[in-house]
């Protein structure tokens, strides 16, 4: 029998749980809320998604199961430095919008491209992502963000070397097809990057039937 596996999933920045119950109410699985990436941290806390990442390292491996780690946007490079970390206790990532492109490291690139996705998401939304980052908190975020678009996520990935699935909305602009074929391209034996049909940045929330297909086919496979 095929072991049994334990689902984590990471927030993206500045969210909480609430953003992939619609894709874990089909799959299964965690949420792992961290400083910056679901809740506030205090003003010297280190907010790198490598140093997050060892928030969650003792934790999987005082488990019997291996782990399947699902990060969304900037949680993405949180899940890979996890798996660097402990990568005989990870039995895949699924990468769900990854950060950071290099090409839109900086802030005026970034918010370009999050204008171009914005356009595209569902306004019924909102409300639920104001009280999330309200949350988390605005000085956290930007702490937390100017942490994330200096990490190079190939790194981690790298050195982890899982078969990874990066899955992307089709409306992506924060997550361009060509990246996420890059990002794949760097886990290991099986990794593949999937265009979903619909939506955009936040598929975790507004297409959960979608990412949920897309990974119990991965996890199938």
């Amino acid at each position: 029998m095929p072991e049994p596996l334990t689902l984590m999933a990471f927030p993206g920045l500045g969210l909480g749980p609430e953003a992939w119950r619609p894709t874990l109410d089909h799959l299964g699985g965690s949420v792992r809320t961290l400083p910056g990436f679901g809740k506030p941290a205090p003003r010297t806390e280190n907010l790198s998604p490598a140093a997050v990442a060892t928030r969650v390292v003792a934790e999987l491996e005082a488990n019997d199961r291996k782990a399947v780690l699902l990060g969304h946007s900037a949680s993405c490079q949180v899940a890979a430095w996890v798996a660097a970390a402990a990568p005989d206790r990870i039995a895949a990532l699924v990468l769900v919008g990854p950060t950071t492109d290099p090409r839109a490291a900086t802030w005026r690139r970034l918010v370009a491209r999050w204008l171009a996705t914005a356009v595209h998401e569902t306004p019924r939304q909102v409300p639920l992502l104001v009280r999330q980052y309200s949350r988390t908190t605005l000085p956290v975020m930007v702490r937390a963000m100017e942490s994330v678009r200096h990490d190079d996520i190939s790194e981690p990935l790298a050195r982890a070397a899982v078969p990874t699935l990066v899955v992307r909305g089709r409306h992506d602009a924060i997550c361009p097809a060509d990246w996420a074929e890059r990002v794949a391209a760097l886990g290991g034996a099986g990794s593949r990057a999937v265009t979903l049909p619909a939506g955009a940045h936040m598929v975790p929330l507004t297409h959960g039937r979608l990412v949920a297909a897309a990974v119990s086919d991965f996890l199938a496979g």
